[in-house]
Parts: C-alpha cells; structure tokens; sequence
C-alpha cells in the first residue's frame, strides 16, 4: 500500500494525472494475462503481444 500512496503522492503534486489511465491500463492488461494463463484461450491472448 505504501507504493500506491507513494504513487498517488507523485501525481497529486506533480499534476500528473494522465499516468492513471496508462497505469489502470497496464494493471488491466497484466491481470489478464495472469488470469488466462492456464486456460484455453491463452494462445489467443499471447498473439496480441
């Protein structure tokens, strides 16, 4: 937790709250990956990268 207050520290002070959508995008994409790792449709997940 102290990351993403550290985190939410830099944006608040430095005004720099366009790094949220990349952030919550590469949270997003990385569970995802996670997520589908063992199943089915992973092929099809890892031909997007």
């Amino acid at each position: 937790m102290d990351l993403v207050k550290d985190l939410w520290g830099f944006m608040r002070v430095r005004k720099k709250f366009w790094l949220l959508p990349v952030i919550i995008t590469l949270l997003f994409l990385g569970l995802i990956i996670v997520l589908s790792g063992g199943s089915a449709i992973a092929p099809f997940i890892y031909a997007l990268f």
